[in-house]
């Protein structure tokens, strides 16, 4: 089956599908794009790792009540007293993040040339996630390198660009020698993905990432259809800035889905 959408697929922004969406869109990227400037440039795939509470506060260490517990025998006590029914809670764990993104290389000196970066629902958040990406992007944009940040997901705030306006989803293409200026490239649920260049050395030909069309390949051979139950509502929540959707806007959702 086909992707439904015209563009991007709101039901793969969903969190049990998007980590698989987003290592494939990774993959389909660098595949793509390889051929397009080898032998001077090469597409390394890297990694981020970080460790993240996801929106919750950390359990404290009962040390200071083990410290003071009483040494006297309370057996009987204990074994009396009629114990408070509790209630069930969940407490947060720390784990281990690891996001993937793209690095164009020179060829001889290995010089990183251009940053790709598919952002992901933690990047989006004010916690270890979007920190750990911020820091990161902060680093790029005050050095020498490209930057194209790829946004695909209306959940979450966007990255801090000025100028820019709301809308669903966008793609910022930085060029190092243009900065503070960027080009950034935005579109709505009903849009299909524009093409966009990946900037390299000045005055040089930037080769283009159709990105449309890497989605639309990665949904059919990932099969994501058989992943997906379109009679469901969706899981997503659109940012704080965006307005509710449109009786218009329902209505053409709802034909989408009705020819499923």
């Amino acid at each position: 089956m086909d992707n439904p959408f015209p563009g991007m697929n709101p039901y793969l922004e969903q969190p049990e599908l998007w980590h698989q969406v987003h290592n494939r869109l990774i993959v389909a990227i660098a595949d793509d794009l390889t051929p397009q400037i080898v032998p001077k440039y090469r597409v390394s795939i890297e990694e981020r790792v970080y460790t993240s509470v996801d929106d919750v506060l950390l359990v404290g260490i009962a040390d200071v009540a083990v410290a003071k517990r009483n040494t006297t025998d309370n057996s009987t006590t204990l074994t009396a007293a009629k114990l408070a029914e509790p209630s069930k809670v969940k407490v947060p764990i720390p784990e281990e993040i690891t996001e993937r993104f793209l690095e164009v290389r020179a060829t001889p000196t290995k010089e990183v040339v251009a940053v790709i970066e598919i952002l992901s629902p933690k990047n989006k958040r004010s916690k270890e996630g979007r920190a750990a990406y911020e820091s990161k992007r902060q680093k790029i944009l005050a050095s020498a390198t490209n930057l194209v940040e790829i946004d695909l997901l209306r959940q979450g705030e966007p990255m801090p660009i000025f100028g820019a306006t709301t809308t669903d989803y966008s793609i910022l293409v930085s060029r190092s020698y243009n900065r503070p200026d960027a080009d950034l490239y935005t579109f709505d649920l009903k849009n299909p993905i524009p093409v966009f260049p990946v900037p390299l050395r000045e005055g040089e030909p930037e080769p283009i990432v159709e990105l449309q069309r890497l989605l639309n390949e990665v949904y059919e051979r990932a099969r994501f259809d058989l992943a997906i139950d379109y009679s469901q509502p969706l899981k997503t929540v659109r940012r704080r800035s965006q307005p509710q959707p449109s009786p218009q806007e329902e209505a053409w959702f709802r034909e989408i889905l009705e020819r499923i």
